[in-house]
């Protein structure tokens, strides 16, 4: 049985009610441009839908979503999306071979319990994968680290390390390290600064250093 069956189809939310671009957080605009319009879209760890909800108005997407929390998929429930309440860890498996045009991650993998596991359902899932998580690498952090001995706090990652819902933080070069053993080809790659921006990196090193977040749009290697 598809995860899906019995969901009611997507449907347009009051206009009244939908977000304007400007109000998409920093890193879901930016993933909102790498998908084309039509596409089939799954969404894990959808959160409030926010993101489903402008690809569904402006791109006219078939969107579905997975969402650990009862008040996401509330809130999603509540947008007219076709969200349903699951966990990466354990129902990605559940999903047939290329079901989507893209599977989308954003700012989820650190929070799951078995990132290489989950990376390697998405790809098989979606035709194109993408993914956004925080930079352990970045030099704030790092300085953090060095100079007071203690876990970061940053804008993206605000919680004291006894409350934080995050348990694998990695760094780019450990998210791309990652993409090579699994056979994952990285077709375009984001860099974003403090405040949500991309910024320009000359290097992979120099990317790691300043990159406070970093957006992946993958593919299977033929």
């Amino acid at each position: 049985m598809s995860p899906d069956q019995g969901l009611p189809a997507m449907s347009a939310p009051p206009p009244e009610n939908l977000p304007e671009r400007s109000e998409l957080r920093a890193d879901l605009k930016l993933i909102s441009d790498m998908i084309e319009k039509g596409s089939r879209v799954l969404d894990i760890g959808c959160e409030d839908g926010a993101l489903l909800e402008y690809l569904f108005r402006e791109k006219q997407v078939t969107g579905r979503g997975i969402e650990l929390s009862q008040a996401g998929v509330n809130a999603c429930v509540a947008r007219g999306l076709s969200v349903i309440q699951g966990n990466a860890d354990t129902d990605l498996g559940n999903y047939p071979d290329d079901a989507f045009d893209y599977a989308v991650l954003s700012q989820t993998l650190q929070a799951v319990h078995a990132p290489h596991l989950v990376l390697e359902q998405l790809a098989r899932i979606g035709r194109k994968t993408i993914v956004s998580f925080p930079n352990f690498g970045y030099w704030k952090v790092r300085r953090r680290l060095l100079l007071q001995g203690r876990m970061p706090v940053t804008r993206v990652l605000p919680a004291q390390w006894y409350e934080t819902p995050n348990i694998h933080l990695c760094t780019i070069r450990d998210f791309l390290l990652l993409c090579e053993d699994l056979n994952v080809e990285v077709e375009r790659s984001l860099i974003l600064d403090e405040r949500g921006r991309m910024t320009t990196a000359r290097s992979l090193w120099w990317a790691n250093l300043i990159g406070q977040q970093a957006i992946f749009l993958l593919r299977r290697k033929s």
